[in-house]
């Protein structure tokens, strides 16, 4: 496989984020506004924030290269009524960044942590991209601890299935000019009349230190995580109209989820919550309101 067309198949694991200032000041509520705290796993400390209150409690996890930011929109808008939690990832944004395997295991407990921290039992999990199998796991670990499960425009199989491809892909992060292949992925992610975002998300994606890319990209592939074991609790999956997203792949989560809500949104990309906020956030608001046990 070429590696523009490993990166497509990639795209729905690679989560990377627009830049979560903007001009002025925070808006009270906002997720920029909001205090930063932090959870310890492991002796590091991971970053985090929570927003409003409320009897149910969604937690919004992001993915590869990315931080919290990428939910900001949400966070503000699902805090009117709710607590929401959000956080960066052990080795992304403002957590810390050990030299350690950071494996999707590693994530869901670090998301876990986050939630004791919070004083959080209970919780709906939205995982963005790579942010739909660190969730997953959390639900394999602490199902008692699983509301619901929300994958946005991730995968629950693997998108590098062999050694060989997922070795093909790593092999250019490994080297001194790992920022210029980030930048390459971001390049292959966007088509040219994006270019003012396309740059903006290279700009994130290479503050994202070296061994954590690398070893992140490792955990995303391995194939544990990907088992095919059903999900028993209510789940939303949302995903943006690509040719990735084949009727076998639904067929092949109605099979995991038999009472999955399967939704693909058309013209939008990999970052349908920023591109059509009012649309998925009407869509979340509307499988949050289902009775659930």
């Amino acid at each position: 496989m070429r590696l523009r067309s490993l990166s497509f198949r990639l795209a729905p694991l690679a989560l990377v984020a627009l830049p979560a200032a903007r001009a002025g000041s925070p808006a009270e509520g906002s997720l920029e506004s909001s205090s930063s705290r932090y959870a310890t796993l492991d002796g590091h400390r991971i970053h985090y924030k929570s927003l409003g209150s409320g009897p149910e409690t969604l937690v919004f996890v992001h993915g590869w290269t990315c931080d919290m930011s990428i939910w900001r929109i949400q966070a503000s808008a699902f805090a009117k009524d709710r607590r929401v939690i959000v956080l960066d990832l052990p080795g992304h944004g403002r957590s810390d960044t050990p030299v350690i395997a950071y494996t999707i295991d590693l994530f869901a407990r670090a998301v876990d942590a986050v939630a004791r921290d919070a004083g959080v039992s209970r919780a709906v999990l939205v995982g963005h991209s790579m942010g739909t199998p660190v969730v997953r796991q959390f639900y394999r670990i602490f199902p008692e601890k699983t509301v619901a499960l929300v994958a946005v425009d991730g995968s629950f199989r693997p998108l590098a299935p062999d050694a060989a491809s997922r070795e093909k892909f790593l092999a250019p992060y490994r080297g001194p000019d790992y920022r210029k292949r980030l930048e390459a992925f971001a390049d292959s992610m966007f088509p040219p009349e994006h270019a003012a975002l396309r740059d903006e998300v290279k700009a994130v994606m290479v503050k994202t230190p070296q061994h954590v890319v690398v070893s992140a990209a490792e955990g995303m592939f391995d194939p544990v995580v990907f088992k095919e074991d059903p999900i028993a609790v209510p789940l939303l999956n949302v995903l943006a109209k690509s040719p990735f997203w084949t009727p076998e792949y639904e067929a092949f989560v109605r099979q995991l989820a038999p009472g999955v809500d399967y939704r693909v949104l058309e013209g939008v990309g990999h970052f349908l919550m920023l591109q059509k906020p009012e649309e998925f956030n009407a869509i979340l608001a509307a499988f949050l309101a289902k009775p659930r046990r």
